[in-house]
């Protein structure tokens, strides 16, 4: 009888032994030391774990011109939430190319050394975001969970997440994380031309918004801060491609030279971007030999 017992109970632990295979494991904490950014991941098994970026990329806040507006706005929220003061998250929208990324890496790259940290998380993966607070909220690091280029379909998942987490949950805010969003769409959802016709017209001439659109501005009005980013003029675009080609060791007669260049790849990708700046000056400083 005891034998027979044995034999069952060794199968039992064999079986439990594989369900656990296949079942998500909480999520763990990783080394916290291999990086300052980390990515979030979840396997197709349902296993979910925080990888360390080897190789962050390098930005410096001074690299980033003609947003000084912007810069401003960022780098004293992030001041603030680092030094332990109240901070917002944030929201950064509008024209593609303009620097809202590379704002945020900067931030990064600057607060490091005082305890800043970032996670970076996909948009499919926002439903978990109260775990992966639940992870970090006892470290004595500051989190950036950073959202990049982040827009809905009606009926994501991940939407409502990230409402409650932002403000609406029975769970208090952790004051160690913050959470910045990157995205071309003001409200982060399609807005279609039919909505206007719920817009209602009070009495004395105000005009409200229907349900539809209400729904639609709740989740940006979640964020405490907006920073808006705009089409660069032609001169600011210069002035960024300037700006890059002495940081690849261009000197400064060869950057007068390279205007007409730099008008033209502009020309032929429809966009005055910081991005586009960037691009052409690695093509011209790789053409004429800069490091």
């Amino acid at each position: 009888m005891n034998e027979q017992f044995e034999r069952m109970l060794a199968r039992a632990e064999q079986l439990m032994a594989r369900i656990e295979r296949v079942l998500p494991a909480p999520l763990s904490e990783p080394d916290w030391n291999a990086s300052i950014a980390f990515r979030y991941r979840k396997r197709s098994s349902g296993h979910a774990l925080l990888e360390p970026v080897r190789h962050v990329g390098a930005m410096r806040l001074s690299d980033l011109q003609e947003i000084d507006g912007q810069k401003e706005k960022i780098q004293r929220n992030t001041l603030q939430f680092v030094e332990g003061k109240p901070a917002n998250n944030v929201l950064l929208t509008g024209a593609r190319g303009t620097g809202k990324s590379s704002l945020i890496r900067g931030c990064l790259h600057e607060y490091a050394p005082r305890g800043l940290r970032l996670i970076e998380v996909d948009k499919a993966d926002l439903v978990d975001l109260p775990d992966i607070v639940e992870v970090v909220a006892q470290r004595p690091e500051k989190f950036i969970i950073f959202a990049d280029d982040l827009s809905f379909e009606d009926g994501e998942p991940g939407y409502k997440a990230l409402k409650s987490i932002l403000d609406g949950s029975v769970a208090a805010s952790t004051p160690n994380v913050l959470i910045y969003a990157t995205s071309n769409r003001r409200h982060l959802l399609p807005e279609y031309m039919k909505e206007n016709l719920t817009y209602k017209h009070t009495d004395d001439g105000e005009l409200h918004p229907g349900e539809v659109v209400e729904e639609k501005i709740s989740l940006s009005e979640r964020f405490g801060l907006w920073v808006s980013f705009y089409p660069f003029s032609q001169d600011e675009y210069l002035v960024i491609v300037a700006q890059w080609l002495r940081s690849f060791g261009v000197p400064d007669a060869a950057v007068e030279a390279a205007r007409p260049e730099a008008l033209v790849w502009a020309l032929e990708r429809a966009s005055r971007s910081g991005r586009v700046a960037y691009q052409f000056a690695r093509d011209y400083a790789g053409r004429h030999g800069a490091a």
